[in-house]
């Protein structure tokens, strides 16, 4: 796993693939919690059911912290699968 502390506001996430997966909004605890307006935007299905939710991903999924963006060890839609969306209410 990546050092946590580098993973900064606004960052790209993208899969292993290259595929973008989102951008940063924060890291809470042991995962990443990603923007809602771009949460999921471009993985194929996200949007509907998925879109306009914060999703989160694992910070065990983070491979690599390169620049400005944050590489994870899955393909962007299997990472997608890993999201854990914030519960309303």
């Amino acid at each position: 796993m990546a050092d946590a502390s580098a993973i900064k506001e606004h960052m790209e996430v993208i899969g292993a693939d290259g595929v973008h997966v989102g951008t940063v909004d924060r890291v809470e605890g042991d995962r990443i919690k990603l923007t809602k307006k771009d949460s999921g935007a471009q993985i194929e299905g996200a949007e509907g059911a998925h879109g306009g939710h914060h999703h989160f991903i694992s910070l065990g999924l983070v491979a690599d912290v390169e620049g400005d963006k944050v590489r994870l060890s899955a393909n962007g839609d299997v990472a997608v699968t890993f999201e854990e969306e914030e519960n309303a209410g």
